[in-house]
C-alpha cells in the first residue's frame, strides 16, 4: 500500500516541474516597436526598431491598404 502511495505522490509531483511553453524559447517584456534586434528581410520598408511613431505609421498604412477591402483595386 505504501509503494502505491509513494508512486501516486511521486506522479502528482511530476506534473509540477514542467516547464513554461513559448513560441521562441525567449521571454521578453520589450515594446514592439523595438523589434528583435537582428535585420529581418520581411520588416516593412521605411520601418526603423525601436521607432515609436513609425511603427505605428507602418501599422496604419498596413491597415489602411493592406486589410481594407474598400481601398483594394480588384
Amino acid at each position: 500500500m505504501r509503494v502505491v502511495l509513494l508512486l501516486a505522490a511521486a506522479a502528482a509531483l511530476a506534473a509540477c516541474g514542467e516547464k513554461p511553453q513559448t513560441a521562441s524559447g525567449v521571454k521578453s517584456d520589450a515594446a514592439l516597436y523595438s523589434g528583435t534586434g537582428t535585420a529581418m528581410p520581411f520588416s516593412a520598408a521605411g520601418w526603423k526598431a525601436g521607432d515609436r511613431t513609425s511603427w505605428e505609421q507602418q501599422l496604419r498604412t498596413r491597415a489602411q491598404m493592406g486589410q481594407n477591402d474598400y481601398t483594394k483595386v480588384n
